[in-house]
């Protein structure tokens, strides 16, 4: 079990005998060596004592990996966002190249310039609103 082979390692960290945590937890040492051993599980109570002792939250004692869950939600935000760009670069970039086409006026070169810039501004105006939504998102 992973939370005894957590609480054995964090027990040493700190110095720990496991008399000694056991009396911040208010348990037996034979409580504490069961507990290592995987013998037997804390209840919800001895739980929230060991994490104070042992200075770490009750996901870390357990083995939840709350960190990893957090990145994978941050990366598939950013890759969100990065998409919107993307396609509000196109978009913008769409509509500078029909408009341009449609005026019959322009010769290629100048047709792939103006599209550029349809791009380009369609960027600056994806970077605005997250930076619009962003500070509003921290003003709740």
């Amino acid at each position: 079990m992973e939370l005894g082979k957590n609480i054995y390692t964090l027990r040493k960290e700190k110095g720990f005998s496991q008399e000694q945590l056991a009396q911040k937890v208010n348990v037996t040492r034979q409580t504490i060596s069961n507990w290592e051993l995987g013998e037997t599980s804390p209840n919800p109570e001895q739980l929230i004592l060991l994490s104070g002792a042992l200075n770490k939250s009750i996901d870390e004692l357990v083995g939840n990996d709350t960190k990893r869950i957090l990145k994978e939600e941050c990366d598939d935000n950013e890759k969100a966002i990065i998409k919107i760009y993307i396609a509000l670069a196109f978009f913008c970039g769409t509509i500078a190249g029909i408009w341009s086409f449609s005026a019959n006026r322009f010769r290629y070169s100048e047709m792939a310039l103006i599209i550029a810039a349809g791009m380009i501004i369609g960027l600056c105006f994806a970077v605005v609103c997250h930076n619009i939504l962003k500070y509003l998102k921290k003003q709740e």
